[in-house]
């Protein structure tokens, strides 16, 4: 937990200029963190959210907490927060009541300020905090002001009026004085290598004022202005021969994910173990494949950042996820030392997992140490991030049950994957190093290595294979396949994405196999009384809305993510045209994130989990060919449209007297499926691979 390393109230709380600073190590990605943190420290110290300020989140000033994933923000960082606020507050009044006299029980916080009743006492916390030891310890079982919160006012998104209007910088808008445009030229594709340049075109170049910077089969071009940049870095590209060997692998990655190919686990509880695995049910009832193809992270911006190497020492602005984890493995990189390298984050336009905003914060680093004392601005293109961004892995699941008196009496899930764990982050073996793409291609290579098996509890491609279900004979099995054509690592949800998919399909399979409603099937396998109430206002919902035509469908699914946090259960209506075309009408989602700190964030993280999801439902695969990457544009690679987002009702179930849930990855899994199942109620065709497209629907139709 954050506390272990950061147990100091002035690690996460400070006052600058007469305004209260909150420290993170969380960055703000447009999961509404810093709104909930200064909701947070609202909640406990009373002090007005506008005289509240989040600080920049930068290396060696913010705490180190690791990388902003896995819907930890609030469990950690809010967590910490708010023990450290609670602390806080119990230490300035006990130091008041002792000078001022009055039990500490006695004296009232309202709007940030203090006051003995029948007294002229009366403080601003504000002041009486900055007089405070920064270094008190804090006590993580500190009560909260309040349980049950009242009347606390509705926050508003930081930065929200300038994003409407435009105004809002971020790291694709920074200008600085005298700075630099920079592009970098590709390779054809990741096995591609640099062969030579035409000298004439280099000189042409250089006569215009052009910086030319390479290093090995890494080449970039900086200028002073951007438009020319771009154009020159497009005739660079046209005098480069490469050397591109066989090019990227045309197998069936489908069948390339399996047991002989792979690393297995048996996975106990969420968690990998080295124990023997068992053999499978050689007959169960039913069995089924679910299949899940390469993604883009699709973000709105391409990647970009910003470097500047001065003095031996060298500044980075990266909409990066995990600064800390990166500063470390750039400095590996480039033979620095940690503290000469600094890493402030500034969001991107549009980001959720491991996209292209490491390699390219390395990029501009290099570019930067090539060119020093000057700032160097530098932008992936659409294509840049289309094509060598990493992915999100393919998978596949294999799934058997057996059913006994109704209810499923083992159930049996093998899960192939490649690692979902590609960001740069410290290991032996240069591992940090290694995930950078820049580094793959210059003269002294740092090759990638097979990746390390994730062994975590319900981390990488084993999140949510263990089914929140009551079954009592599980036979669950990771499968770490190495050798595939891409470059993988963290999409929001992770595994979960695909796992939850196909649990979900399943447990709709074997309901009409039952003969069973939806819903009533899965109450049979649950215990959880907060799950069941989840399912309950679900099936309220659900009764409220009208029948459905003859075309169309309804689906539902079920989720709590890594069988810990926020418990979601969604309901989809949909059509299916003639042409095989899916239209999204109305989605209802119940949730159960425990005390809701921001209910407007909360809504907006599960309704866009729904919209993403959704557009992994429908439209989103990658393309290829030995040549390269075939999907570079949003013609290529299609994410739904404003005319295919269902109209969304959202239901949170607030629980103030239990802890904060993490909420930003739990709605897409169960999202997924309930299309699926909804597809199935309309057409009778069950959907088993990602994306289901009028094509795979056709196809669907003529093998079923």
């Amino acid at each position: 937990m954050s506390l272990d390393a950061y147990p100091r109230i002035g690690d996460w709380i400070g006052v600058r200029n007469g305004r209260l600073r909150v420290r993170t190590g969380k960055v703000d990605i447009g999961q509404r963190i810093s709104t909930a943190l200064i909701q947070i420290a609202h909640e406990e110290l009373t002090i007005p959210p506008d005289r509240i300020e989040i600080a920049p989140v930068k290396t060696g000033h913010a705490p180190d907490e690791g990388v902003t994933s896995g819907s930890n923000s609030i469990e950690q960082s809010g967590f910490a927060l708010r023990a450290a606020a609670a602390t806080l507050r119990g230490a300035v009044i006990a130091a008041v009541s002792a000078k001022f006299g009055g039990d500490p029980d006695d004296w009232n916080l309202e709007s940030g300020e203090l006051q003995l009743p029948g007294s002229n006492h009366r403080f601003a916390l504000l002041d009486l905090i900055e007089d405070m030891p920064s270094g008190t310890a804090v006590d993580p079982a500190a009560p909260p002001l309040r349980k049950v919160r009242q009347h606390l006012p509705r926050p508003t998104m930081r930065g929200i009026g300038d994003m409407v209007c435009g105004k809002f910088q971020y790291i694709q808008d920074i200008e600085r004085p005298g700075m630099l445009h920079a592009r970098v030229a590709r390779p054809p594709h990741v096995h591609a290598r640099l062969r030579g340049i035409d000298a004439r075109v280099l000189e042409r170049l250089k006569d215009r004022g052009f910086e030319v910077i390479h290093d090995g089969s890494f080449l970039a071009l900086a200028g002073n202005e951007e438009w020319p940049t771009i154009k020159g870095v497009q005739t660079l590209a046209r005098a480069c021969e490469w050397d591109t060997g066989p090019g990227l692998s045309e197998k069936d990655v489908f069948t390339q994910l399996s047991a002989n190919r792979a690393r297995r686990f048996l996975v106990v509880d969420g968690t990998p173990t080295a124990a023997a695995i068992p053999d499978p049910n050689p007959q169960p009832t039913h069995s089924a494949r679910y299949e899940r193809t390469y993604q883009l992270h699709g973000s709105l911006a391409p990647s970009a950042a910003m470097a500047e190497w001065r003095g031996g020492f060298l500044s980075i602005h990266s909409q990066s996820q995990g600064i800390y984890p990166l500063r470390e493995s750039i400095a590996d990189s480039l033979g620095l030392r940690e503290d000469q390298v600094e890493i402030t984050h500034v969001p991107g336009s549009g980001c959720y997992g491991h996209t292209g905003a490491d390699d390219a914060a390395f990029e501009a680093a290099l570019i930067a140490r090539a060119l020093p004392g000057r700032p160097v601005l530098l932008k992936w293109t659409r294509e840049d991030e289309h094509a060598w961004e990493p992915f999100a892995s393919a998978m596949a699941l294999d799934l058997t049950a057996t059913l006994t008196g109704g209810k499923i009496a083992a159930y049996e899930a093998e899960v192939f994957s490649d690692t979902h764990r590609g960001r740069p982050r410290p290991g032996s073996g240069r591992a940090g190093p290694a995930k950078l793409l820049a580094n793959r291609l210059r003269f002294d290579p740092v090759d990638s290595k097979p990746a390390e098996p994730n062994l975590g509890r319900h981390a990488g491609m084993h999140r949510n294979l263990d089914p929140v279900y009551d079954f009592d004979d599980k036979r669950l099995v990771k499968n770490l396949v190495d050798g595939l054509p891409h470059r993988t690592s963290a999409m929001r949800c992770l595994g979960a994405a695909a796992n939850v998919f196909a649990l979900e399909s399943f447990m709709d399979e074997m309901a009409r196999i039952e003969g069973t409603d939806p819903l009533d099937f899965r109450r049979a396998h649950l215990s959880d009384p907060r799950a069941l109430a989840v399912l309950a206002e679900l099936e309220r919902q659900v009764q409220r809305r009208p029948p459905l035509a003859e075309n169309q469908g309804r689906g539902i699914a079920f989720a709590q993510y890594k069988n810990a946090m926020t418990r979601v259960a969604v309901q989809v209506e949909l059509a299916v045209n003639d042409r095989a075309e899916v239209s999204l009408l109305h989605a209802t989602i119940v949730a159960d994130a425990g005390r809701v700190v921001d209910a407007d964030g909360l809504v907006a993280q599960l309704e866009g989990g729904v919209i993403q999801a959704a557009s992994w439902s429908l439209c989103e695969r990658i393309d290829w060919d030995r040549d390269g990457i075939t999907t570079r544009d949003w013609d290529s690679y299609p994410v739904i449209r404003f005319d295919n987002i269902p109209c969304i009702e959202t239901v949170l179930i607030d629980r103030p007297d239990q802890k904060s849930l993490g909420a930003g990855e739990a709605s897409p899994p169960p999202m997924i499926a309930a299309i699926a199942n909804a597809v199935f109620d309309a057409t009778g065709l069950r959907m088993r691979r990602l994306p289901f497209t009028p094509r795979s629907i056709q196809e669907s139709a003529l093998s079923q």
